[in-house]
């Protein structure tokens, strides 16, 4: 395996010859985690030539719509001017599905001034990932993120239902860490690993979920930006094996009702630039007063970054009382029902874990928010509360409700908007304030249900 730390573009060209590509997938994640970008010969793409997209490429929500007015235009031009986009080596994988050798590349965008286009997903992470930086710090991140596999399903108002595995039956009960449920998917499983190996993805362990066709896949830790990229070119993957096998994958929220939702849980602990020790622990290995104003600054500041963690209306069914996923900002040791969790681990690897954040999120806003709300934390000296040593689920709820209720919060939050970039807020909960119109158009099945004849 090549390592791509510090990859130039001569090594790039010379890879690009070793692998015979002919087409390269020029790629750019906008706000919802979707691969916008073009598809080039490969004679076509140079460092020299670079490729241009609409600045308003990557601040689209995920029905594609853009507001008429208001502050959105304040960032974004509107007469549709280009970005410039450049590639990044180190992001170069195979695309193992395609026919003809292509290689895939993700870009990032730059303004005619040659700064780096603030709104952007990857801008957003690594401006945060800057202000560690200048601290002599370096987050360390961990991805864990559900999925449902579901049957094909091209009548959106039809349920989702778990797909048909190899005994010829669908999963009607939990089957949490069965061996035997993974296996009933073992050809698409193979083939999800076989991509994986292609692509040099640095994925670990798999196993099944509490879910009908609900799996997880967890990822070795490393640096956020490249860990968001794996993630990115993970659910592409996913989603195309599936296809493959006659099914669909989802990362939805709550995509079956009844069914625990999915999450991308996260965790993180942060280095010393100088000698790699975690600052979270003394050399006595106790914890250190970092750890504790990390998950302050969780606790501060979670709730109001909600709208980055479940950006989508269907993001907020997950979040209920005894569904395995959190309502609270409670912080335990080694204790599930709680929304930041601490897990038992030697003093060099002590991390806390974000369980708040859903699988619908986009990897490059999820990490870079939980990295500045614990930012913030350091910054400040915020100090926790009291663990939360019990059934974390018996309290109240402590987060939004709502994705409305999310964007005023946000909206409110300006140190949280200082450290993320006020545009990218600004564009950020402009999107989505679209998006929640939309949504609020349609009429559900449940409102003709109960509403029809008895209101």
């Amino acid at each position: 395996m090549v390592s791509r730390d510090n990859f130039t573009f001569s090594e790039l060209d010379q890879w690009l010859r070793e692998h015979r590509v002919t087409e390269i997938e020029c790629l750019v994640p906008d706000l919802t985690g979707v691969a916008r970008g073009k598809i080039l010969p490969r004679e076509k793409f140079s460092e020299e030539r670079g490729m241009r997209l609409p600045e308003a490429v990557v601040a689209m929500g995920v029905t594609g719509e853009f507001p008429e007015e208001g502050p959105y235009y304040d960032v974004i031009s509107p007469n549709d001017m280009d970005m410039h986009l450049r590639a990044d080596p180190t992001t170069v994988r195979l695309v193992p599905w395609a026919a003809d050798p292509t290689a895939q590349i993700i870009h990032d965008c730059f303004d005619r001034e040659g700064r780096l286009v603030p709104y952007a997903p990857r801008s957003v992470l690594r401006r945060v990932c800057g202000l560690f930086a200048e601290q002599g710090w370096q987050p360390v991140v961990a991805p864990e993120l559900e999925f449902y596999l579901v049957a094909r399903n091209t009548d959106p108002d039809m349920p989702l239902k778990p797909p048909i595995g190899r005994s010829g039956r669908a999963e009607t009960s939990r089957q949490a860490y069965s061996i035997d449920a993974v296996n009933e998917f073992d050809p698409l499983f193979e083939d999800i690993y076989d991509y994986c190996e292609k692509m040099e993805l640095s994925v670990d362990t798999l196993i099944h979920e509490i879910g009908a066709g609900q799996m997880e896949i967890n990822f070795f830790h490393g640096e956020p930006l490249a860990l968001a990229d794996e993630v990115f070119f993970f659910k592409r993957t996913v989603r195309e094996a599936a296809l493959r096998h006659d099914m669909f994958a989802t990362f939805m929220a709550k995509p079956i009702a009844g069914e625990p939702g999915s999450a991308m849980h996260v965790h993180q602990s942060i280095s010393r630039a100088e000698d790699g020790q975690n600052l979270f622990s003394l050399a006595d290995g106790s914890a250190s007063p970092e750890f504790r104003w990390y998950i302050g600054g969780l606790q501060r500041y979670v709730p109001a970054a909600m709208a980055l963690f479940a950006p989508y209306v269907n993001s907020y069914r997950r979040l209920a009382r005894n569904t395995a996923a959190p309502i609270n900002i409670q912080w335990g040791i080694d204790n599930r029902t709680v929304g930041i969790r601490a897990p038992l681990a030697a003093a060099a690897n002590r991390r806390i874990e974000n369980r708040v954040i859903g699988a619908d999120a986009n990897p490059y806003v999820a990490l870079a928010a939980t990295l500045a709300c614990g930012y913030l934390g350091l910054k400040q000296r915020i100090e926790p509360t009291p663990e939360c040593k019990g059934d974390a689920y018996l309290g109240d709820y402590q987060l939004p409700r709502s994705l409305g209720d999310a964007l005023d919060l946000l909206r409110g939050a300006r140190e949280l908007a200082e450290v993320l970039g006020e545009s990218f807020v600004t564009v950020y909960t402009e999107i989505k304030e679209i998006e929640y119109a939309e949504f609020m158009k349609v009429i559900s099945p449940w409102e003709r249900e109960h509403l029809l004849l008895h209101v």
